[in-house]
């Protein structure tokens, strides 16, 4: 998932309850301004504004299961936005309905975000602009210089605010969720983001008929490395293999921190076979770099369980409860190895998930 689609995943709750609002508040003033009009023999804009409290509760109805709600939002702010600038064009409108335009940046960056909301918080106050001209250009009051500056200066200060807020909302969303898929101590995605991007990368396996692999590491006796050195050695340790497992990655590959001193690595476009020999220059590699902390040289080893989708399962659960039962198979045989799918067949399924941390 890209930024943008994040950033929209992120925002439709608020402007779904933004959107309700202003459905309610258009229906409710469209109908009272309306009436208000009608009396004024101001017809033409009457029937603008009830058509468009009509519309409003057409849209609040028709729109409230809906999963497109970007759609919905353009099905509403386009008319409503025309509707506001026709009330500006019509001879009985007073200087006043000029006062909606400081709507239109922040309705449009709330509903729409940084982007299409700048764009069109430009277009409608330009054209709003315009209208002002056309409409008071024989008023000498009006047009004088100092009455136009302030107009169009505080014009593009509420664009400015509105487009800079909404910059810094998405920035802090994006970063929030971004600590909360990451681990803090290596800085490898968590648990959560593994589940998320498995997800991803199966859905697509499954349209593009390609393997997908993953395998689960432990490190071998690191209970043992935390008692004889301190746990900020193991920290380190912990560290040491992320950097490790990142370096010897492909770009398309996720390697996370599941918990403890077991890492998951999901292999998109890789069978068991093809996962194992990546397996086993890891540990190779891992085995031949030692921890140097200080004046400390730690060696360390890693045992891993390899499982493939399809064969193994179809959820990340059983794809996991396999990919354990190998790891406790590696430990069991003297650890610092890689066990993965048999040749002629695969082990069973054990009944609950088996963890070693030792």
């Amino acid at each position: 998932m890209d930024i943008s689609e994040t950033s929209l995943k992120l925002a439709r709750p608020h402007r779904k309850a933004v959107l309700v609002s202003l459905l309610w508040l258009t229906a409710i003033a469209g109908i009272i301004f309306g009436i208000g009009n009608i009396f004024r023999g101001n017809i033409m804009l009457s029937v603008a504004e009830l058509c468009m409290a009509a519309y409003s509760i057409f849209l609040m109805i028709a729109g409230r299961n809906t999963k497109n709600l970007q759609r919905w939002i353009f099905c509403y702010t386009i008319p409503f936005f025309c509707v506001m600038m026709f009330a500006m064009t019509t001879p009985r409108a007073t200087l006043s309905v000029f006062g909606w335009v400081l709507l239109i940046p922040l309705l449009s960056h709330l509903l729409h975000g940084r982007k299409t909301g700048l764009v069109m918080s430009i277009t409608f106050t330009l054209i709003a602009g315009i209208i002002f001209v056309m409409k008071y250009h024989d008023s000498a009051e009006l047009m004088q210089p100092m009455p136009l500056m302030n107009i169009a200066i505080l014009s593009i200060c509420i664009v400015t605010f509105s487009h800079v807020y909404e910059v810094s909302r998405e920035r802090t969303e994006l970063s929030l969720l971004q600590m909360a898929r990451t681990d803090f101590l290596t800085a490898l995605p968590n648990r959560a983001m593994f589940r998320e991007v498995f997800e991803q990368q199966k859905a697509q396996a499954t349209r593009n008929a390609r393997p997908l692999t993953l395998f689960v590491i432990d490190l071998d006796y690191f209970k043992e490395v935390n008692d004889q050195y301190g746990h900020d050695v193991g920290d380190q340790a912990l560290i040491h293999v992320a950097r490790l497992l990142e370096k010897n990655l492909r770009a398309g590959d996720l390697a996370c921190r599941l918990g403890g001193e077991e890492f998951g690595v999901l292999l998109p476009g890789t069978n068991s076979l093809q996962a194992r020999t990546v397996c086993e220059h890891l540990r190779d590699t891992l085995a031949n770099t030692p921890l140097t902390f200080e004046d400390k040289t730690i060696s360390l080893t890693m045992s891993v369980g390899i499982a493939e989708i399809g064969a193994d399962g179809n959820s990340l659960r059983s794809l996991l409860t396999r990919a354990d039962h190998r790891l406790y198979t590696a430990k069991a045989e003297g650890r610092n190895r890689v066990v993965g799918p048999e040749v002629d067949g695969h082990m069973p399924v054990p009944e609950t998930t088996t963890s070693q941390t030792a």
